[in-house]
């Protein structure tokens, strides 16, 4: 497979770089709270200001849909993203037209500006061919630095690709390179930690992940699903009872790989997912009736702490339990911490992401510490899945000057 391209195959000086970054951010009253999507944006504007490109930022925020939304304007991250960048950032109040142009037209080399919100126009998430050529009217060169956003076949991300030379940012860079090496070319054993609520919504990454894994372990309430298709009562757990037979499958594949499926062996259970109300430890072959499996017990715990002192390569999707709420992060939180120290010791290389799986790690303390963490959800998801990006095809199309 041909090569995505990087920064260094870009001759960036004094020309117009379009970035497509990911600027989706977490906000209270207008207010960014969290700056992890940000900080891995830096290396890649710091260097092509280096480099004396003239850089315009593009993304989305929020679902418009189409229309014009003040409360989901990207003014609101302008102060946190000079501020984490070290840099004046210009704001164009449009991402196309004369607007949009006046600002990109107005920086000198080394400058930073920043469009507005793809999405209040329609022909963002439609990957209308008119509205990628009017973002690429403002560009001379583009790079993609939003792996979060590649699985999205949008303009900015498709449409934009097949009119002007491409390649990826470093951020983007990074993360697939450590998605290589834990998925394509990872030092075995290979463990997958796959948590969640549902199996239908992940079934095409646990079928990749038994043909690809030494060990699949199985927790939350996705686990609930595999025991009942084995047989074991699950109470009152939430429970896709109707997925029996996909999880069957997903273990035909696994034992047909040789993936050992590890599933919880006791669980803590409790008459709802509330703070404050009565709990226990049970077998998971005696989970009572009228009680819901709300995290892993103990026992499951330190078993996968064992197991993954056996792995080199450690996969993380997904929490165990319902971690936002204690006592039910334990299993979570003493899986997680035990991945961490194996990081820490230099035996274990720990890739993470999608759903709740970066709020479970910051909840345990470990974000830090493990090898990587993606901030990306549908695009980690698929990547595991095996399916090619439309994103990353992307990069791939053209040969950059």
């Amino acid at each position: 497979m041909e090569r995505i391209r990087t920064l260094d195959d870009l001759d960036v000086v004094g020309k117009r770089v379009l970035v497509r970054a990911d600027l989706n951010l977490p906000m209270v009253n207008g207010r960014v709270t969290d700056r992890i999507r940000i900080e891995r944006l830096a290396p890649t504007v710091g260097e092509l200001s280096a480099r004396r490109a003239r850089v315009v930022l593009m993304s989305h925020l929020g679902r418009p849909n189409g229309e014009v939304a003040p409360e989901l304007s990207l003014r609101a991250v302008v102060g946190a993203l000079a501020e984490t960048l070290g840099r004046p950032v210009a704001f164009a109040e449009d991402c196309v037209g004369p607007a949009a142009a006046r600002v990109v037209e107005a920086l000198a080399p080394g400058e930073v500006a920043l469009l507005e919100n793809l999405r209040f126009h329609r022909g963002e998430q439609d990957n209308d061919p008119a509205f990628a050529a009017a973002l690429a009217a403002l560009g001379d060169l583009y790079v993609n630095d939003a792996f979060s956003c590649a699985h999205r076949a949008h303009a900015s991300t498709v449409g934009i690709t097949r009119l002007l030379p491409a390649a990826a940012g470093r951020g983007m860079q990074a993360e697939l390179a450590h998605l290589e090496r834990a998925i394509e070319r990872p030092e075995r054993p290979v463990a997958a930690v796959v948590g969640g609520a549902k199996v239908s919504g992940k079934l095409e990454l646990l079928g990749n992940l038994a043909g690809r894994a030494d060990m699949l372990a199985i927790g939350g309430a996705m686990a609930n699903t595999f025991l009942h298709a084995l047989g074991v009562g699950v109470g009152r757990s939430l429970c896709e009872h109707e997925a029996a037979d996909t999880v069957r499958r997903v273990l035909d594949q696994a034992r047909d790989a040789g993936c050992d499926v590890v599933l919880p062996t006791d669980a803590v259970v409790a008459e709802a997912l509330a703070e404050g109300v009565d709990s226990a430890t049970v077998s998971i072959k005696a989970v009572p009736a009228d009680r819901i499996i709300a995290d892993i017990g103990p026992a499951t715990a330190e078993h996968l702490a064992r197991r993954l002192a056996q792995c080199r390569i450690c996969v993380w999707n997904g929490p165990l339990g319902a971690f936002e709420i204690a006592p039910f992060d334990a299993g979570t939180n003493r899986v997680a911490r035990a991945a961490a120290e194996l990081t820490r010791a230099g035996t274990l290389v720990t890739v993470a992401g999608g759903g709740d799986t970066l709020a479970a790690l910051r909840h345990a303390g470990v974000v830090d510490d493990f090898s990587y963490v993606s901030t990306a959800g549908g695009a980690f998801l698929e990547w595991l899945a095996g399916n090619e990006l439309p994103g990353i095809a992307g990069l791939r199309r053209r040969r950059a000057p």
